[in-house]
């Protein structure tokens, strides 16, 4: 029995030992309600908190994924401007180079067209000189006649010694004396040809 005393007294003074609080663990009533703290407070956090948190992350996504949305439109629409103003610079490239070509038919037929004109004026202008020159020939032959056909009427009146007054012996003298040198003049050119 001794050694069932000496046993109980090791046993109760390791409970003795065992009694004395340790400062750094907590005891069991202190456990059990911060647990039950713990867990009002965890309650709340998910009934309350954690949805509005929720939401605020919701709405933060949603404006994220609307604000990427509308980038994504934008560029859509962007690309599609680029799109639509490279077209039209290019029809505008063609319509260009089409009207420069139109203008380059027109001044060559425009061109065209004043040389024609020129070439018309020009060979008009001609006609009329030499229809011109013509009368004025005629003129000049008909004006050299009577002054040829004076000075030889008045040279043939000196050489025969009488007077060639009377006009039909005039005129037969100065048609003799130009048809003769006309016939030489004729001769002359014959011959030089």
């Amino acid at each position: 029995m001794t050694a069932a005393i000496t046993t109980a007294t090791a046993v109760l003074a390791a409970a003795r030992t065992e009694a004395a609080p340790n400062i750094l663990l907590p005891t069991t009533p202190d456990l059990v309600w911060s647990f039950v703290v713990i867990l009002v407070i965890a309650v709340a956090f998910y009934r309350k908190i954690l949805p509005k948190f929720n939401a605020v992350l919701d709405e933060r996504t949603a404006k994220i994924e609307g604000g990427i949305a509308k980038a994504e439109s934008v560029q859509a629409e962007a690309a599609e401007a680029l799109a639509r103003y490279t077209q039209e610079l290019a029809d505008a490239r063609g319509e260009a180079a089409r009207i420069r070509e139109d203008a380059r038919t027109e001044g060559a037929a425009i061109v065209a067209e004043q040389r024609n004109r020129a070439t018309v004026e020009a060979e008009r202008i001609l006609e009329a000189a030499q229809r011109q020159i013509a009368a004025e020939r005629q003129q000049v032959s008909i004006s050299l006649r009577s002054e040829v056909g004076r000075l030889a009427t008045e040279l043939a009146s000196k050489i025969v010694g009488e007077s060639l007054a009377d006009e039909a012996r005039q005129s037969r003298v100065v048609d003799r004396f130009l048809d003769d040198l006309e016939a030489s003049t004729a001769a002359d050119a014959s011959i030089t040809t």
